[in-house]
């Protein structure tokens, strides 16, 4: 059977090789492409199939690192001011005396109870307009723990959302790096293995 994408390799051939790989690493970067994407992409334009894997891999793995890296400076910072708040909350009630404490106390607590409900409230909204690729994820990632919920997320969701995802929740940014690149590895490697075994089926 002839190539119908005879188009794509002519196209690829018009880049210098040594680009070839910075391309695919490039597309790996884009959601919803990443390295399974990619890596078939690469192989498909005739690019050699351990080359557009590993590019695919790399490029994928370094928006991932940095989705990451951003997601938890932004998460500590969060965090960081919540618990100067709460100091200086803290610190005021002992200074003005017991029925200053006691306003205080009852205004942090109808506070926080405004906070929870309007946080319950985010959380369905959050739920019904991400749709069921997140919710899915909380799920596994409450049965199967991170590795487990990392390995399957590519079902449900793009890696660099994934990542973003357990960043926000409080996940060590080590662990979800480690976890997110056996997945992309994993992934991208069965991709890249059934592209190039269906294309020696189909001899393009």
């Amino acid at each position: 059977m002839d190539n119908p994408y005879p188009w794509l390799q002519d196209f690829i051939d018009q880049i210098p090789e040594i680009l070839q790989p910075v391309m695919v690493a490039l597309v790996a970067a884009v959601p919803y492409i990443e390295g399974e994407g990619a890596a078939a992409f690469g192989i498909i334009a005739g690019i050699n199939p351990i080359v557009a894997a590993l590019a695919a891999i790399t490029g994928n793995v370094l928006c991932v690192i940095a989705v990451v890296l951003l997601g938890s400076r932004i998460r500590g910072g969060v965090v960081a001011r919540r618990a100067t708040r709460s100091a200086a909350a803290s610190s005021a009630a002992e200074v003005g005396g017991s029925g200053m404490a006691t306003s205080t106390i009852d205004t942090a607590t109808a506070s926080d109870a405004d906070s929870v409900s309007g946080s319950a409230t985010a959380d369905e909204d959050d739920a019904t307009r991400q749709g069921k690729g997140r919710t899915k994820l909380r799920r596994w990632l409450v049965r199967f723990g991170v590795p487990g919920a990392s390995i399957l997320a590519p079902i449900a969701l793009p890696t660099m959302l994934t990542a973003a995802f357990f960043v926000a929740s409080g996940v060590r940014k080590e662990w979800v790096i480690l976890w997110q690149i056996v997945a992309i590895v994993l992934w991208t490697g069965a991709v890249a293995a059934a592209a190039t075994g269906l294309l020696a089926l189909l001899g393009w």
